[in-house]
């Protein structure tokens, strides 16, 4: 990676350069300013090759759901990800177009029929109705918000039919104490999603709805009782 962004070869990377090359890996500015701080030790604006790489590790750390910790730097993790056809380090060099969708046709069958449920309008649903059935889930608020930023993926504040079902997959997932990762993985995009994406530049807003507490809201009922889902 690093001939990538040190194109002058002189054994170290500014924060511009970085930043641009970061932002390839799908993670939030807000993650991405976490990695910057651990990493540049100094405070100086420039990452020498071992602080480079040290801002490799954590973004690997974060795209597993890892903590961005210099205590997760001893972890085993994969190497990390970045939309970048010429990285070495893509998924085997398959195509994210010609990878299967992770949701299976059995639970996006179940996933349909919870989103024609609540009366979608234009086949897209609101923050707001989306709201209670991830509540109902009863999982933590971070994390219902880190699903309803990874599922709404054209950033629209809506979800879709498609999107609605990752968040499905991913509520699931995390019911099954399965880690939530913090982007989004090429298997779990989905086919009418695949396109290539231009990096945001903003961070995603999470919509204030997912912040309230449960407390205010009926109870609703519509999450299926949970069931194994395999990845």
């Amino acid at each position: 990676f690093l001939p990538q962004v040190d194109s002058a070869n002189a054994g170290r990377v500014l924060a511009s350069d970085a930043a641009v090359f970061l932002k390839k890996s799908g993670l939030t500015d807000l993650v991405l300013g976490k990695i910057w701080d651990l990493a540049d030790t100094d405070g100086k604006g420039i990452l020498n090759k071992q602080e480079f790489f040290v801002a490799l590790r954590l973004v690997a750390c974060a795209q597993n759901g890892l903590d961005v910790s210099l205590s997760s730097l001893n972890l085993p993790v994969p190497p990390p990800r970045f939309t970048d056809a010429s990285s070495p380090l893509l998924l085997s060099g398959t195509a994210s177009s010609d990878l299967p969708w992770a949701v299976k046709l059995e639970d996006k069958v179940k996933y349909d029929a919870i989103f024609d449920s609540l009366n979608p309008v234009n086949g897209l649903l609101s923050g707001d109705k989306v709201k209670p059935v991830l509540l109902n889930s009863k999982l933590p608020v971070d994390i219902l918000g880190r699903v309803w930023e990874l599922s709404d993926i054209d950033r629209d504040g809506m979800l879709d039919r498609d999107e609605f079902a990752v968040a499905m997959f991913l509520v699931y997932c995390a019911l099954e104490k399965e880690p939530v990762p913090m982007s989004l993985p090429a298997a779990l995009v989905p086919p009418s999603k695949r396109k290539p994406l231009s990096v945001p530049g903003a961070m995603p807003l999470i919509p204030s709805s997912t912040k309230e507490s449960h407390q205010s809201l009926p109870p609703v009922g519509i999450l299926a009782a949970k069931t194994p889902l395999t990845q």
